[in-house]
């Protein structure tokens, strides 16, 4: 099943329509990259399609691969050989050809490990300064950092890609759609649980309940689900153990620099940053501040930048020791049900962060600056705090919403205690005060600026 991804094929069929070009396409394993190619490059039959998975082996044997592939498209008789088994002789002669070609080559970095990654990236500088006139060339890649390097200045390949794709994570709204007939109660929670790689939500089950879809799909050693959640996803780490470790300790919250150096390196030798720094790279963790403090390091947070990974590291790893003796579905109810509602309604922040940017885009809520956490000093009552969801205005007032993932309806008399508990912090500018709450509002609920259900933040794909 083929979702979303709509920007991303129009980009890249208009890429490849050209006479030549050169494109550079990444993201995090099984997040759709392979499948977006073959989706577009198909649907050009003129153009001969070479598609190929780079190895881990010197370039040698990767071409003598690639060369059978050209040869079962009848683009190179059995009986002509190449110069030498190089990319630059085999582009050489691609481009010698009277046809317009596609070749992408998926998993780049592959080629870096049996020769230099600058001898690599300047071959194929070599070969898209000259040997492209007829070549639509594809690089693709998993390994996010090495993938983002090829587009920096030090890089040979610098500004040698007419277009570059950062593929990310389905949205929860393209998620939604390998679940179209579940409620938006239910949409949340799974998009909350599996997040959006197309992969793993092709493994759900719609029919089953969510605590089926856990037990059969994370709970189960077996599973391809629970295979990469558990090492797949950072197989690209530098060192699996440490990324292991980190994932571990930050789990379903958001940990600080200083929290996390305490547990992980509390002789502060440095080596936390170091350990920090390929999973931001493979975008694994990403930094999160209020954004009203966005430049201040100590309120600055790490937290798992994928809801699969979070809910596994969260639920999953903590009880891997349960597997040997105690069925999947006990473990759900013992070590997991009594808490999910709390992790998604987390999740449900995030969902409300996106769907606030779609209704800013839209023009609905003109001069905003930023949506996401803001941090607050309450100097009356003496605490501080944070709001999760909130929306500031380029003059630096704010607009609170409130994201309620309940199993009712919300009432007046909650209303009424949230705003007043916002009214007596005197040091924020509040503009105004919203709820987003997914199964909606009692009826003649008032004293609200903004009030969203789960019927609009699911309604902008209809």
């Amino acid at each position: 099943m083929f979702v979303g991804r709509q920007k991303e094929m129009a980009l890249l069929e208009a890429e490849i329509k050209r006479n030549s070009s050169a494109v550079l396409i990444y993201g995090k394993r099984k997040i759709g990259k392979t499948t977006l190619i073959h989706k577009v490059c198909r649907n050009l039959p003129e153009k001969p399609f070479i598609y190929y998975e780079c190895i881990k082996d010197t370039e040698e044997k990767n071409v003598a691969e690639i060369l059978k592939i050209i040869r079962r498209l009848g683009l190179l008789s059995e009986r002509v050989a190449l110069p030498s088994n190089t990319f630059l002789d085999l582009f050489a002669y691609l481009n010698t050809l009277d046809r317009h070609i596609i070749v992408a080559l998926d998993e780049y970095p592959y080629l870096k490990e049996f020769t230099s990654s600058k001898t690599i990236d300047s071959i194929f500088q070599n070969i898209i300064d000259n040997h492209l006139s007829n070549i639509n060339l594809i690089i693709s890649g998993s390994h996010i950092g090495m993938m983002k390097d090829l587009l920096e200045e030090k890089n040979a390949l610098f500004g040698r890609f007419h277009l570059s794709i950062s593929l990310k994570e389905l949205s929860y709204l393209e998620a939604s759609e390998f679940y179209p007939s579940l409620s938006n109660y239910d949409k949340v929670a799974f998009y909350s649980v599996f997040g959006g790689s197309p992969y793993v939500n092709e493994k759900i089950s719609p029919n089953q309940s969510l605590k089926e879809n856990i037990v059969r799909l994370l709970l189960d050693k077996d599973s391809p689900v629970y295979h990469y959640a558990s090492s797949l996803l950072i197989s690209d780490a530098s060192n699996p153990i440490y990324a292991n470790r980190l994932l571990s300790m930050i789990g379903n919250g958001r940990k600080s620099y200083s929290e996390l150096e305490e547990s992980l390196d509390k002789n502060k030798t440095g080596l936390l940053s170091k350990q920090l720094k390929p999973l931001l790279d493979l975008e694994l963790i990403k930094k999160d501040a209020p954004i009203n403090k966005m430049g201040d390091a100590k309120k600055t947070k790490y937290e798992i930048n994928d809801n699969l990974l979070r809910f596994y590291y969260a639920y999953v790893a903590p009880n891997e020791y349960l597997f040997m003796y105690k069925d999947p579905s006990l473990i759900y109810t013992d070590e997991i049900e009594l808490s999910i509602t709390t992790f998604i309604s987390y999740r449900f922040e995030d969902i409300c962060r996106d769907f606030l940017w779609r209704f800013v885009n839209s023009s609905k809520m003109p001069g905003i600056q930023n949506i996401g956490r803001y941090y607050y000093d309450d100097p009356v009552h003496k605490k501080n705090g944070e709001f999760d969801v909130a929306v500031l205005h380029k003059d630096g007032s704010v607009i609170i919403i409130e994201a309620k993932y309940l199993n009712h309806k919300v009432n007046q008399t909650m209303i009424h205690k949230e705003i007043s508990q916002i009214k007596q912090i005197k040091e924020l500018r509040i503009d105004k005060v919203g709820f987003i709450s997914i199964h909606g509002f009692e009826d003649g609920v008032e004293g609200l600026d903004y009030r969203f259900t789960g019927e609009d933040i699911y309604a902008w794909k209809k």
